[in-house]
């Protein structure tokens, strides 16, 4: 195969490789297609992701990591369920091109979709970007979050993605049990918060699709306007309380620089970027809702993506993470979970 030279990615990690001859003959067999080369996405925690170039044009490949993995986790058809729902929908997402649960073609299931050629912005300063220019993008990030939400998960064939209802609750066990499954040292605040969670759940109950991992660096812009073309990364997309999205979507607004892309404490002015209050104005103005943001659901988002990244620690202790970087998030889980804590306890 010709080796593509790309900034995007890296070459195949060892830990990740498999023998692409089984591949390459799905993609002739299928798409009519010859692989050309194969390179690995530098992005991805949990899925590793693949650049798939052939005769035909770029593809993205997700799939399984290797290894013993949670109950209910990357779950790749999952993925291609809904990004093939909303490709029929104004939600901007890369249309997906074929799934396989055939373990024996690369050594889990896997999808390929549609490569999209853009902007992805990986700092919520947006520091590559003049002032004038930033507000736009935030505009584009709530616009696109306001299309997901307005999306009919019922007309779409999406009714069985999740369970209507009970959102928070489910979720807290969920994440809860996850934590123990994966945990590998402890996280006093990550205990605190799976028992203050439950004990404060607010009022009120609705239902949207969910991305899950609502973030800047989630979603390809245009390259020639403030316009998301496409979100990535629906690992745990699923039904459930719009507001989820929206308050993991603030997290930036919380911690520090220092802690997961943060920029609280930063001049958001000076910077030209929305305030969180703006932006979550933007939002509403987008999807008509009134219902507040409120502790409750930043402390969650900041509880569930603690536990993340201890899997992700867990997994770089067995060896099989996605990322180079994976060792890193250890720190960044206790930061994170005693940040939520904090918020938490008000």
């Amino acid at each position: 195969m010709t080796q593509v030279e790309n900034t995007e990615t890296i070459p195949v990690r060892e830990a990740h490789r498999f023998d692409p001859a089984r591949l390459d003959e799905l993609v002739g067999d299928r798409l009519g297609l010859a692989i050309t080369d194969i390179r690995q996405m530098r992005g991805g925690q949990s899925n590793p992701t693949f650049l798939i170039v052939t005769t035909g044009g770029d593809f993205v490949l997700r799939k399984q990591p290797p290894g013993e993995l949670l109950p209910s986790a990357h779950a790749v058809d999952r993925e291609y369920r809904v990004l093939d729902a909303l490709a029929r929908t104004d939600v901007p997402v890369p249309k997906p091109v074929l799934f396989c649960d055939d373990r024996a073609v690369i050594g889990t299931p896997f999808y390929l979709m549609e490569r999209l050629r853009g902007r992805i912005f990986w700092e919520p300063t947006l520091p590559e970007l003049p002032r004038e220019a930033r507000s736009g993008i935030y505009e584009g990030m709530a616009n696109a979050l306001a299309r997901l939400h307005q999306a009919d998960w019922q007309a779409l064939g999406l009714a069985d993605f999740g369970r209507p209802g009970n959102y928070f609750a489910r979720q807290i066990g969920r994440w809860s049990k996850q934590w123990e499954g994966s945990r590998t040292r402890d996280n006093p605040a990550i205990d605190r918060l799976a028992e203050w969670l439950p004990a404060h759940l607010p009022a009120g109950d609705d239902t949207a699709i969910c991305h899950g991992d609502f973030r800047l660096d989630n979603m390809i812009f245009a390259a020639d306007a403030p316009r998301v073309i496409g979100i990535l990364d629906w690992e745990l997309s699923t039904l459930g309380h719009p507001l989820a999205d929206l308050a993991y979507n603030l997290i930036p607004y919380h911690v520090p620089p220092e802690a997961f892309r943060g920029m609280a404490g930063l001049d958001l002015g000076g910077l030209g970027i929305p305030s969180e209050a703006e932006y979550v104005a933007l939002y509403r103005e987008r999807t008509g809702r009134q219902d507040p943001v409120t502790p409750f659901h930043i402390a969650f988002s900041l509880f569930r993506i603690a536990v993340i990244l201890e899997g992700v620690l867990a997994r770089a202790k067995q060896g099989n993470a996605s990322s180079s970087e994976a060792h890193t998030h250890g720190d960044r889980a206790t930061l994170l979970a005693e940040i939520g804590w904090r918020i938490a306890r008000g």
